[in-house]
């Protein structure tokens, strides 16, 4: 069996990576989503398991020490973190596992992981960026500004990744993801090894 491969998308907030991906999972078969690890308590209507692995401080610092997870880091007092043992859990499998992080956990993940393919999430302008940040409704113009600054921040390390997508239609844009997938198993590298290790052996 061929090992799947590691996807990583990242965006700016209100790019619609969550949406994306929720499509890809609904289209395309043995893809998972990591799920991350976090050391707050969870929120009204989050799942354990599905929206986070709620884990106390020594729990978490414990992985830390025995290396488990791909990437972490500390934010306003608690632990966030992507999970080694699942990713590589399903990896093994021949699944493709899907990591939706920020630009900070992608590089880390880039330095730890070797492979995997980093695909960044553009939104049509940064006007309609900001039209999108608005629409929600749910933050002052203060905080809509600041995920403004941010989003320009991350937008910096797009030539850290290996593909960009414009998000303007969505279906267009689930396309492009789907087809990026397709094509990285189809990469002349360790897989294609393995595969003809394989016809030799059943020659």
């Amino acid at each position: 069996m061929l090992k799947g491969r590691l996807f990583v998308i990242s965006g700016p907030s209100a790019v619609g990576k969550g949406t994306i991906i929720n499509e890809i999972l609904n289209l395309k078969d043995r893809v998972s989503l990591s799920v991350s690890a976090t050391t707050r308590a969870p929120r009204a209507g989050e799942t354990e398991g599905v929206s986070y692995y709620f884990l106390t401080h020594e729990d978490f610092e414990a992985r830390i020490k025995n290396d488990g997870f791909l990437e972490y880091a500390y934010v306003h007092g608690n632990y966030y973190g992507t999970p080694k043992a699942h990713v590589e859990e399903y990896l093994e499998k021949g699944w493709d596992v899907i990591l939706e992080i920020d630009v900070q956990g992608a590089m880390k993940v880039k330095e730890s992981y070797d492979g995997g393919a980093y695909i960044f999430i553009l939104p049509p302008s940064i006007k309609e960026l900001r039209n999108r940040i608005n629409k929600r409704g749910t933050e002052s113009a203060e905080a809509a500004e600041l995920r403004m600054s941010k989003a320009m921040g991350e937008i910096e390390y797009l030539d850290k990744y290996d593909y960009f997508i414009i998000n303007d239609d969505l279906d267009e844009a689930v396309n492009a993801v789907s087809a990026i997938m397709t094509s990285e198993h189809q990469k002349i590298d360790e897989s294609a090894e393995a595969l003809l290790n394989r016809f030799k052996e059943e020659n």
